[in-house]
């Protein structure tokens, strides 16, 4: 106990001074570390993002080499700049093709970054496009993304697997929308009960369950308790203007087990001590063993 205790002191250590790498590495007790990034990159067309994606889009693509995994939502209207600053690194993109596209219909803006080596790693990933949302005119007009989550089935050589689920949850504040969450909500954990029963789960994103909100925790509880997740990180605080909406979840699996070593949020996507997103950039180290 002593040995693993002093170990994970290292490992916090090291990656609060900068020093781990951005490739996932298996320490001395078996245990592998890995870094996870998750941001809402704000991909909206310039027209309507009101900034310069085309500054931030390249700065996104390089932050992504610093981690493992990297879980971005709104992935929009910058993806191929993105791209050009991401090097080596492999891209999952979440999106359905039988997807019913309008003239301004757009894709889930879900993107999943790994920069795992495959000699140590088998990824597999699916997009499951939600049944319901709410507002086409209104409401946020949630309906023309095609809004769902990518599952991503995880495993090492050593035989550890984890479930990683990338989600952006309708947004707006009317109870339609809550409600639409709620159904959003209650087919990730189906999907979940059903192909990873038992197993490590890590879930991320923009859930647009306001942390303040009662009757939105009412909604974030209910499914946390119904898949029996641990909240590693939430988004926000009292330096920002906007509400907590994002979060990363997590629960161990019978065979493998996940311990959190440090998280927060990523600084480097910051001018003048404020994100360039609308929303702010979280990180999670982790082990699995």
């Amino acid at each position: 106990m002593l040995i693993k205790y002093l170990s994970s002191l290292f490992l916090i250590v090291i990656s609060a001074s900068g020093w781990t790498s951005s490739i996932a590495t298996a320490n001395t007790f078996g245990a592998t570390g890995l870094k996870l990034f998750v941001y809402n990159t704000h991909g909206l067309p310039t027209i309507f993002a009101g900034d310069r994606p085309s500054e931030r889009f390249p700065k996104i693509g390089i932050l992504t080499q610093r981690f493992d995994l990297s879980l971005l939502q709104e992935d929009f209207a910058h993806h191929d700049l993105l791209v050009q600053h991401i090097k080596a690194a492999k891209v999952y993109v979440g999106a359905d093709e039988d997807f019913a596209k309008c003239l301004f219909c757009s894709n889930s803006g879900l993107t999943m970054v790994s920069n795992l080596d495959s000699a140590d790693w088998e990824i597999s990933t699916v997009f499951e496009p939600f049944n319901k949302c709410s507002g086409w005119l209104g409401k946020s007009n949630d309906c023309f993304a095609q809004k769902g989550f990518q599952l991503i089935d995880l495993k090492n050589n050593q035989g550890n697997r984890i479930y990683i689920v990338n989600t952006h949850l309708d947004a707006g504040r009317h109870q339609l929308d809550r409600e639409a969450r709620a159904t959003q909500l209650d087919e990730i954990a189906r999907a979940l009960e059903g192909r990873a029963e038992g197993e490590a789960i890590l879930l991320a994103g923009d859930l647009n369950l306001d942390w303040d909100s009662a009757a939105d925790r009412v909604v974030l509880q209910d499914f946390v308790q119904r898949l029996d997740l641990i909240l590693a990180q939430k988004g926000g605080d009292e330096r920002n203007s906007w509400k907590t909406l994002d979060y990363i979840y997590y629960r161990s699996g019978s065979e493998t087990e996940i311990s959190t070593i440090s998280s927060g949020e990523v600084k480097a996507l910051s001018q003048n001590g404020e994100p360039l997103s609308d929303h702010p950039a979280l990180f999670l180290h982790f082990e699995i063993h």
